[in-house]
């Protein structure tokens, strides 16, 4: 077959396309991704303050019991909740406002809103807030997008209704309720500093996920890196800290 060099321009056109579909998934999905829009991923690798978060509660009676663990360790974590679980118990969100954590908007059935109209994201983010508002009298302003998925219209709708973008830099994988010598081998393997840990003490597909495992793993990570002199501390604390550093170096012109 003789060579043709109109050929090669289908190719091309056709690999280039590829490449630019692939890149806008993982960017729409990566936890650290920004091209969609910024949100918080954490500090600077320097810092010796780490934010434990938590996924798809409120769950009885596991985040009862995750209670227990950081009030035995005076750390204080955040939230991310599901606005159907919140109807179910609003007094498990109310005990872990009373505590001193954070909450944030999860939506309200935790679906994957890349693939939701404006319309949809927008109900998704409102009725959660709506939840919370009930069971705590206010609705927060965090925001963590379900299997983190987004796309820019996400992000404008949860801006448009007064909420911060939180995403993660260092997972457990304990979604499947591994051992928990597992979930803290995975996250020790990824802690530098100025991390915010995604965990969970929930499940999406289920109101009674066990995540027990997740319980104990938090208890020992906390026990180890406080003896190597990190500080646990809520997402809007270490927010506060970004904005500190922000301000504290020199514009460049």
């Amino acid at each position: 077959m003789k060579y043709n060099p109109s050929m090669l321009a289908p190719i091309l056109t056709a690999a280039v396309s590829v490449a630019a579909a692939a890149t806008a998934a993982y960017q729409s999905m990566a936890p650290t991704a920004q091209w969609y829009g910024k949100t918080f991923v954490g500090l600077p690798r320097a810092s010796r303050q780490i934010a434990l978060t938590y996924d798809d509660g409120p769950n009885d009676p596991h985040t009862l019991r995750l209670l227990e663990v950081l009030a035995r360790h005076s750390v204080h974590a955040t939230f991310f909740l599901i606005g159907h679980y919140v109807r179910q118990h609003p007094e498990i969100v109310r005990e872990i406002v009373q505590a001193g954590h954070v909450v944030g908007n999860h939506t309200v059935t935790h679906p994957l809103l890349t693939f939701k109209s404006e319309t949809e994201i927008r109900l998704q983010l409102s009725e959660c807030r709506a939840a919370l508002h009930d069971a705590i009298g206010e609705p927060g302003n965090l925001f963590r997008p379900p299997f983190g998925g987004r796309r820019p219209t996400v992000l404008r709708v949860a801006r448009d209704l007064g909420l911060e973008p939180v995403m993660w830099n260092v997972t457990g994988y304990d979604w499947s309720a591994p051992p928990a010598a597992v979930i803290e081998r995975k996250v020790s393997s990824q802690i530098r500093g100025g991390d915010v840990i995604l965990l969970h003490d929930g499940g999406h597909k289920q109101a009674d996920a066990d995540r027990s495992q997740t319980v104990i793993a938090t208890d020992r990570l906390i026990t180890r890196y406080q003896a190597e002199g990190y500080k646990f501390v809520t997402i809007p604390r270490m927010m506060a800290a970004e904005s500190a550093l922000n301000q504290q170096s020199p514009a460049i012109t």
